[in-house]
């Protein structure tokens, strides 16, 4: 069906409650069901380099189901069993994808970034208690391995190590080459070692055990930008199931080719894209093992877009830049949309790549938390820019606020906390540790997201905002609290504060502002020098730290970020338009009870007001002129 208005999911929820909708239990019932409709179709196609002419692995739904069915039964006959976890420390692959349907016929899958240090890894291994890891046997230019090894020796419950070799992918010289330079990774675990090509090939291609009768836990995706205990949300059948249902009702059909150059671990790629195929028979394509980090994706995209005949495009903001940055060399006439996600995308951006690839983008919201989808700009009707669209059918949204009294709804166009609650959203409790399900629920029903917005006259939803505290850098949660602990460790260091600054790319990079102890003595560069080890994830690490007199605080010594933020904006804009050689300043940053924080641009007597909306125009933060 078309979905333009409001009106339409009224009319797809007044056809039958979603309790009583005749969908699939669960994955493997879904997998079942659109091998039986379309199973000579393609399925996925995986590539391991991003030349238009480079070999490509593709399997139709019919092998799909085979194929997961052996990998399933593989996980079984080690043990996983319903209540039991099988984690995958892996980049994009057919292995991956077969990890991610297997793991969750057998028990219940766990994605880990692979991009995660070792003790991050062994953090979520232990809190999931997998039994056993699916990871790349050693390989030139990763790390991946050596890190999952000494990840492995620190998770005592995982007995089985399961590797992916991509030696297999290769062909010509390098398939001679790899195992010449191939690095050695003495075992530092107890596990047992398998291949996951030859282990797999020896299982039946029908599933071996009955497939579950019931909804349950099928999925644990952990939160990015944790330091310490990672937090770890369940995902259960029903979520998973209700995100595929969207992406069949509403977007696509088995005629569908969607490219998706988005990592496997996380649940844009994942539980919304591979979903939307599960349910509905598009076919859908991964490009490299490192997705759009990988080498030549950005300057082969269109011509993939033509090879694959590519009628949706799965993107970030980030991903968007670097494209606009290429001219349209292809034939990309089949390309109908664009699903934008993950980060506010820039009003300027947002125009140049309409004009340049001649369709249009999708801006959509989901989180973790809720197993994933939450709302949508519709497909088929009018676009706001800068909104998050319409909520989809049977997701409810409400705007809260705190009052003295307790929490109440706010009227349209009043900014709040933005809760929601759909079939994605499990009631009483989300993650695995109980202590963080606390507060989490707005009426026991509704999760709070943490992310501030409106709802304006005509339904679209609006974020304005966060109430959480976290950076989002290219649609990657970072918390300040891991800066912060680093720089706190240091004896000339009395406050820290870090925030993410505007980044016309990225969104938001990591910032970090500094109060010292009476009397100390530090430059900006020993700071950053000191929490260079102490800072986990390199996405954190700070790109600029200023060390002021005092930090803005609140009445009760915490220190207050909005003032932060308001710097950062100001140094930010003032420096791209200076950079420019535009005749304006910002002259302030204010809170606006719409668009939160909003920078005010002052004039000069030479000012060109369509260059400075040009240049500001690329970052998603807000401004006026003053």
């Amino acid at each position: 069906m078309t979905y333009a208005t409001l009106a339409d999911r009224a009319a797809v929820e007044k056809e039958a409650p979603w309790a009583e909708r005749d969908v699939p239990v669960t994955t493997w019932a879904l997998l079942n069901q659109t091998a039986g409709k379309h199973g000579g179709r393609p399925a996925t196609t995986f590539q391991m380099f991003s030349g238009p002419g480079d070999k490509a692995e593709m399997l139709t739904w019919s092998e799909l189901r085979d194929r997961t069915a052996q990998t399933a039964n593989l996980f079984r006959s080690l043990g996983i069993g319903e209540k039991d976890a099988v984690a995958y420390v892996l980049p994009n692959a057919t292995e991956t994808i077969l990890t991610y349907l297997g793991g969750q016929v057998a028990g219940i899958v766990n994605p880990i970034n692979p991009l995660l240090e070792a003790e991050q890894i062994g953090a979520i291994l232990r809190e999931t208690g997998a039994k056993a890891v699916v990871t790349l046997k050693a390989f030139p230019k990763t790390d991946v391995a050596q890190k999952v090894n000494d990840a492995v020796a620190m998770a005592p419950k995982v007995e089985t190590v399961i590797e992916v070799d991509l030696l297999r992918y290769l062909t010509g010289i390098k398939k001679l080459i790899v195992p010449l330079i191939r690095p050695k990774n003495p075992v530092r675990h107890k596990a047992k070692v398998l291949d996951f090509t030859s282990s797999v090939a020896k299982q039946p291609k029908t599933l071996s055990f009955e497939d579950s009768k019931s909804d349950r836990v099928a999925a644990y995706f952990h939160t990015g930008g944790t330091t310490g205990m990672p937090k770890v949300a369940q995902h259960r059948f029903s979520g998973i199931v209700y995100n595929c249902w969207l992406g069949a009702t509403l977007l696509f059909t088995e005629r569908d080719v969607q490219i998706c150059p988005l990592p496997l671990f996380h649940v844009f790629a994942t539980i919304v894209s591979l979903g939307a195929s599960l349910g509905s028979g598009a076919h859908i394509v991964f490009p490299t093992p490192q997705g759009y980090r990988g080498e030549g994706v950005f300057d082969n995209f269109w011509k993939l877009i033509e090879r694959h005949k590519v009628t949706f495009m799965i993107t970030v903001p980030t991903a968007i830049a670097a494209l606009m940055q290429r001219k349209v060399d292809a034939d990309i006439s089949s390309l109908k949309l664009a699903f934008s996600g993950s980060a506010p995308l820039p009003v300027e951006l947002y125009k140049r790549f309409e004009q340049a690839a001649g369709v249009t983008i999708c801006e959509g919201y989901g989180l973790t938390e809720a197993t994933c989808l939450v709302s949508i700009n519709p497909p088929d009707g009018e676009k706001r820019v800068g909104s998050i669209g319409f909520p989809f059918p049977y997701t409810d949204v409400k705007i809260v606020k705190s009052k003295g009294d307790g929490p109440v709804e706010c009227a349209t166009d009043e900014i709040g906390e933005i809760c929601v609650a759909n079939p994605g959203v499990t009631p009483g409790g989300i993650y695995t540790d109980p202590d963080k399900n606390k507060d989490l629920y707005h009426q026991d029903k509704y999760l709070r997201t943490g992310d501030l917005g409106r709802v304006d006259p005509d339904g679209y939803l609006w974020i304005t905002g966060r109430a959480k505290d976290l950076i989002i850098r290219g649609g990657h949660n970072i918390d300040p609290a891991e800066i912060e602990e680093a720089l706190a460790g240091h004896e000339a260091v009395a406050f820290a504060g870090a925030i993410g600054q505007p980044d016309a790319f990225a969104g938001e990079l990591p910032c970090a502002y500094v109060e010292l102890v009476d009397g100390a003595s530090v430059s900006d560069k020993e700071l950053l020098d000191f929490v260079k080890d102490k800072i986990h994830e390199r996405a954190a690490f700070p790109k600029h730290l200023e060390i002021l007199d005092e930090l803005p605080k609140t009445a009760v010594g915490k220190v207050f970020k909005p003032d932060l933020r308001k710097r950062a904006i100001t140094r930010v804009y003032g420096a791209a338009l200076s950079k420019a050689g535009l005749d304006c300043k910002v002259k302030q940053v204010v809170e606006d009870k719409k668009r939160g924080l909003v920078a005010k641009i002052e004039r000069g007597p030479n000012c060109d007001d369509a260059a400075v909306t040009k240049v500001l125009g690329e970052f998603a933060r807000p401004w006026d002129w003053a």
